[in-house]
């Protein structure tokens, strides 16, 4: 991942002789042994496999069952836990951070909790605040990993907001903010005002036990911003289902009504937006001009997309129109455009415009690191 801004001075210093190209010849690997190679080939050759894709809890349960949880969890930890988990302990992590920060590289932690949009409903709230208390810790052990953190290399971390608010809510809120002339009721600044006061808040068109579901989401979410910016961490919120994301949406706009402004030294609440969307490129200009219009810092984590399959089944099962983009090609298409007018919004904004290139795809990074160069000489 390539992260982005424009600031008038990074930690080495003004830059003496600009940008320099980026390079994919595998000199990020010379620290790793054969073992750790072999294992890493093996498991994205698997990965690629499409029934271990599709059927991989049910092998897994097999699995516990046939070998037992002891062997099967040590057979896990061996080979795709080990190769997309930093750790099971902080030194652990800590460890497999100092390996990264050899190559130039820093952490993005992230607690791998979220609720899936057909689960069953919970009672009462203490699974999200234990998952609020794991978030905490992760925001700890994030500023504890980077020495210093500063304008050029902030600290960063991941976070899944239906780990902090239950799925069936963010449906609800959904169809209520995709409705024609949306109530005021669920706008952002009503929301973030209700932050600011502490007071309880009451939104007609959700009944009693929704209401205070959102107010406990409301109050767990501003708890992790507060504490993230004490921290000095800054949160990059995940995308996630189409059914969902309009609701998450709608929090961390009350969030950045919050967080973001340039006293705060924002932004401290980043957005995600998923290229394989066909509307996500004019979602993308909108909030980023409205951002610009009320003066706030708007930080952008640009991805291609992780739910392709999922959303396209749903699509078929209701009928609807599929939301995502028809083909590869389209996929890159749009991811190009938004980077182009992010590039630009950096270019404009400085340090109030962040963007993150979270891309695997070598021309995406190496279309990024070009044009930012360009951009940096203006």
């Amino acid at each position: 991942m390539l992260r982005i801004c424009r600031v008038p001075y990074s930690r080495a210093g003004p830059s003496a002789g600009g940008w320099k190209p980026l390079r994919f010849d595998g000199g990020a690997f010379h620290l790793k042994g054969t073992g750790e190679l072999t294992r890493a080939l093996l498991v994205l050759r698997l990965c690629a496999w499409p029934p271990l894709a599709t059927h991989g809890l049910a092998l897994q349960a097999w699995s516990r069952r046939l070998l037992g949880s002891r062997l099967s969890g040590a057979l896990l930890r061996a080979s795709i836990y080990g190769q997309f988990v930093a750790g099971e302990t902080v030194e652990e992590v800590k460890d497999c951070v100092q390996q990264l920060q050899h190559l130039g590289l820093r952490p993005l932690l992230a607690v791998p909790i979220e609720e899936e949009p057909d689960s069953a409903a919970r009672t009462g709230e203490a699974w999200y605040e234990g998952n609020l208390n794991a978030i905490l810790r992760c925001v700890d052990l994030s500023r504890s990993l980077v020495e210093t953190p500063g304008p050029a290399g902030p600290t960063l971390m991941q976070l899944k907001v239906t780990a902090l608010t239950s799925t069936r809510l963010c449906k609800e809120l959904t169809s209520w903010v995709r409705e024609p002339g949306a109530s005021v009721e669920l706008s952002p600044e009503r929301l973030a005002e209700a932050l600011d006061s502490g007071k309880d808040l009451q939104v007609s068109c959700l009944n009693a036990e929704q209401n205070q579901h959102l107010w406990a989401s409301l109050s767990r979410l501003h708890r992790v911003v507060q504490h993230a910016r004490t921290q000095h961490v800054r949160l990059l919120v995940d995308a996630e289902y189409t059914s969902l994301n309009p609701a998450l949406s709608l929090l961390v706009a009350a969030l950045a009504l919050r967080w973001n402004s340039p006293r705060e030294g924002g932004p401290w609440v980043w957005n995600t937006y998923q290229a394989y969307l066909k509307d996500t490129h004019e979602r993308l200009k909108r909030d980023a001009e409205a951002a610009d219009r009320a003066g706030l810092a708007f930080g952008v984590k640009l991805v291609r997309g992780a739910y392709l399959d999922k959303e396209r089944q749903v699509a078929r099962l209701q009928r609807t129109e599929d939301p995502t983009q028809p083909d590869y090609e389209a996929t890159s298409w749009s991811y190009s455009r938004c980077l182009e007018l992010m590039l630009t919004h950096v270019s404009r904004r400085g340090p109030l415009c962040h963007l993150m290139v979270a891309s695997h795809n070598e021309e995406s990074v190496h279309q990024a690191t070009k044009r930012a160069g360009r951009l940096c000489c203006v």
